[in-house]
């Protein structure tokens, strides 16, 4: 049930694709809390997503760009003012894209102008949207930016490639700018390390039903929605979390402080 939390407020998500796309379920959840906000992906992904559906549910404009050009997020940023009728209160970044992983390179082999492009745009990118926001004095006063991280930022898995690396440099962004953008005019940065989550991204990473079984039998409370996730967006979004800055916070039921559940160790038993 919603609860107006987000009542007034005005924002930007990027990345929603499909139904699948936890920016997807935030974009209906945040209309539902009373959120104003504009739909943002690269032109391509407007092309192979249903954004429009999206759009029409949630009664937001569309303005494509590409996230790792300094001018189309500009361009975003200016328009997106421009139509909401004044600074926004939220953004939130769900932008990731690996050719090695698209490509099944494996990762003690993989292509550096892949590599390059994976950086680029899962993590450079959230650097140049937080830039052209604070250049363009774009989110107003306590405004909240969230980017979605996972724990292979900290820990390995073998199959998540340099998908790794792009949001151990997310985490360190949202860090770093948060300092920055707070000092300035008070703007918290965030990241959430999300479970597992049946995506069409996550879907396309190898072995990846494997290990989100395992994941789901590791964590106590099992691995997190999509729709919980979005809601734990939300409250970053509101003012219930108005000092919550620099952080990267764990939604994953517990998985990244279980070192073994029993569920797990019974099938290694004799």
């Amino acid at each position: 049930m919603a609860n107006g939390i987000l009542k007034g407020k005005k924002g930007i998500i990027f990345g929603a694709l499909d139904e699948n796309s936890i920016a997807w379920k935030v974009a209906v959840q945040a209309a539902a809390e009373g959120a104003e906000f504009v739909l943002t992906n690269a032109p391509i992904a407007l092309r192979m997503g249903a954004i429009n559906k999206l759009a029409e549910e949630t009664g937001a404009k569309i303005i494509p760009a590409d996230a790792t050009s300094n001018d189309d997020l500009e361009k975003l940023f200016t328009e997106s003012v421009e139509i909401l009728g004044g600074k926004v209160d939220f953004v939130l970044h769900s932008i990731g894209m690996s050719p090695n992983v698209r490509k099944k390179k494996h990762y003690t082999d993989l292509n550096y102008d892949f590599y390059h492009k994976t950086l680029d745009i899962s993590a450079l990118s959230f650097h140049r949207m937080l830039a052209a926001a604070k250049k363009l004095d774009a989110i107003n006063e306590w405004g909240s930016v969230v980017g979605l991280s996972y724990i292979a930022s900290q820990r390995t898995f073998p199959d998540y490639s340099d998908m790794a690396e792009a949001k151990s440099v997310l985490e360190s962004i949202a860090r770093s700018f948060g300092y920055h953008y707070g000092n300035a005019k008070k703007v918290r940065v965030n990241t959430i390390s999300q479970s597992p989550t049946m995506t069409t991204a996550g879907k396309g990473i190898k072995g990846f039903n494997g290990f989100f079984n395992y994941a789901n039998e590791m964590s106590p409370l099992g691995n997190a929605p999509a729709e919980d996730c979005a809601n734990y967006v939300l409250s970053l979004f509101s003012d219930y979390t108005r000092f919550v800055t620099m952080q990267n916070l764990f939604h994953d039921g517990g998985f990244s402080n279980t070192g073994v559940s029993q569920v797990v160790m019974d099938k290694f038993e004799d």
